[in-house]
Formats: structure tokens, sequence, C-alpha cells
């Protein structure tokens, strides 16, 4: 019974490291051999969280993981430094992307606007 045990507890560590494309994988595996099976893949899955909340959990993983100090005063500042400075460089690129989402968005409906006021409807023209 303890060997199925830890096997079960190595099974669930290795599909949580692959992600939840792997826990649904194995539960549709499970279904087609056996369905009762499935049904508690499927069962175990609502139950922890795996079936809604991965990337939330996995969010909060890492932040606990970052929040650990580590001993090592200079290494801990260093790593905290780094940590804020890339926070700040994801920061402004995902702004970068908004401002450039919205000049796409605006040079298509400037365009659109233009083919408009010129009679150019861009559909087909009937022969």
């Amino acid at each position: 019974m303890q060997r199925i045990i830890q096997w079960l507890k190595q099974a669930e560590a290795k599909l949580d490291e692959w992600g939840p494309g792997a826990w649904i994988a194995a539960m549709i595996l499970a279904f087609v051999l056996c369905w009762p099976l499935g049904l508690a893949i499927l069962a175990y899955m609502i139950w922890s969280g795996r079936m809604f909340c991965c990337r939330k959990r996995r969010g909060w993983h890492a932040d606990a993981e970052r929040a650990r100090p580590t001993g090592n005063a200079v290494f801990d500042d260093y790593r905290t430094e780094t940590l804020r400075r890339l926070e700040e460089e994801q920061s402004a690129f995902e702004g970068f992307l908004d401002r450039l989402r919205k000049a796409k968005d605006q040079a298509e409906f400037d365009q659109f606007m233009a083919e408009r006021r010129n009679g150019q409807s861009g559909e087909p023209q009937s022969a």
C-alpha cells in the first residue's frame, strides 16, 4: 500500500510539473481505459483546485519562493533589486505593447475612414 501511495505522489508531482494539459490528458486517457478512474481523476482535479486555478496557484507558489530569505544578505538584496527592476521592465514593456496595439488600431481605423471617404467600401463591385 505504501508503494502505491508513493507512486501516486510521484505521478502527481510529475503531472504538476508538466502543467494542466498533462492533467487533462491523464483524465481523458483514464476515461478511455476505465471510466471510474477517469471520474476519480476529475473529482481529484476539482477537489484539489487543479481544474480551475492552476495559474493562480503557480503564481502564489512563485511569490512564496521569492519571499524566502536565503541567509545571505547581499544576495537577498541583489535578488530583491533584480526582481524589482524586472517587474518595472515588464510593466514598461506591457505599456509599450498596449501603445503599439492602440497605434495599429488607430492606423487601421484611419485607413478605413480614408477608404470610406474616397468611396471605396472594400466590397467587390458586381460586374
